[in-house]
């Protein structure tokens, strides 16, 4: 018999080692797991707040996306965007107005609020622009507040002026 095919007694030693090894791995990977989950910046409480943040902050950039039905409060009343814009500048055939998020994804989670009665609100700076001809031209920046009640059941986004 070759020395590769006999046993001797230090094999089980080895073995015991090489289990522990794995075992401890396993425990790590499973405390690894535990801290990450519990640090998600997206982990929300879904019942005590109707939607859960991701949902909340999906529903806001679809919104702000949808420029043409963004409002301004303005005084304590609602006039659409588009009104406020073409008071200054009047829209072309072809224009569409543009409204775009500034902060990145790591600010717009930061920014995002719970409600007392539960829901979540936001308030991050938008750009507020004209697209012409494929370029857009930006008029400003603005701040654009999100909101969801879960009373409401809907999020409403709303571009505030300034001093306001």
């Amino acid at each position: 018999m070759s020395q590769t095919s006999s046993t001797t007694g230090r094999g089980g030693a080895g073995r015991a080692l090489l289990w522990l090894a794995l075992l401890l791995s396993v425990a790590l990977l499973g405390f690894v797991v535990a801290v990450t989950s519990r640090a998600n910046p997206l982990q929300s409480d879904r019942d005590a707040n109707g939607i859960s943040k991701y949902k909340f902050l999906q529903e806001c950039r679809e919104l702000t996306e949808d420029a043409e039905k963004l409002t301004v409060s303005a005084m304590g009343q609602s006039i659409p965007l588009k009104t406020l814009v073409e008071q200054g500048q009047p829209l072309k055939a072809g224009d569409e107005l543009h409204a775009e998020l500034d902060a990145g994804s790591v600010a717009l989670v930061r920014a995002v609020q719970p409600v007392q009665e539960g829901g979540w609100s936001m308030t991050t700076p938008a750009t507020i622009g004209v697209r012409r001809s494929g370029a857009v031209q930006t008029l400003g920046q603005l701040p654009l507040s999100c909101s969801y009640t879960k009373k409401e059941g809907k999020v409403v986004a709303q571009v505030q002026l300034p001093n306001q």
